[in-house]
């Protein structure tokens, strides 16, 4: 395996990263959606992520992160009896969704690190292959 494909790989983090930063700023600005029925709620969505193994034993595709798809929650939203609401039903209740905020702070701290963490595997081998570089100056 090249340094270079230490570019590739830690690139799919990267990007991977970022989508899962998205999914967790949508999810916290949909934290206090509120609706007149269960399927109206707004329910929080995960990344699902996969590793690129073909590629790096010389298949074809780039060796790394894959993000499968966006998958929605399944816990269901808090019910909450609310008659003067405006969006209430008729039998006077109102469904919040079921984000916990901190639970998603926590994600976001983590996704903020593991990008992190690949911007420093890009940097040191940046810093590799210049030194390498400089050895036959």
């Amino acid at each position: 395996m090249s340094l270079f494909n230490v570019f590739e790989i830690s690139g799919t983090a990267l990007s991977a990263q970022s989508v899962r930063l998205n999914t967790i700023a949508s999810n916290l600005a949909n934290a206090g959606v509120v609706g007149s029925s269960p399927d109206e709620v707004y329910r929080a969505r995960y990344p699902v992520f996969s590793t690129a193994l073909d590629a790096a034993q010389g298949n074809e595709g780039t060796p790394g992160v894959r993000v499968d798809g966006i998958v929605e929650s399944t816990e269901e939203p808090h019910k909450e009896y609310a008659p003067g609401h405006p969006m209430a039903d008729e039998e006077g209740f109102i469904y919040r969704s079921s984000i916990n905020a901190a639970e998603e702070m926590a994600n976001m701290i983590s996704a903020s690190r593991s990008y992190q963490s690949s911007v420093e595997a890009m940097n040191t081998t940046k810093q590799l292959i210049m030194r390498t570089l400089s050895l036959g100056s």
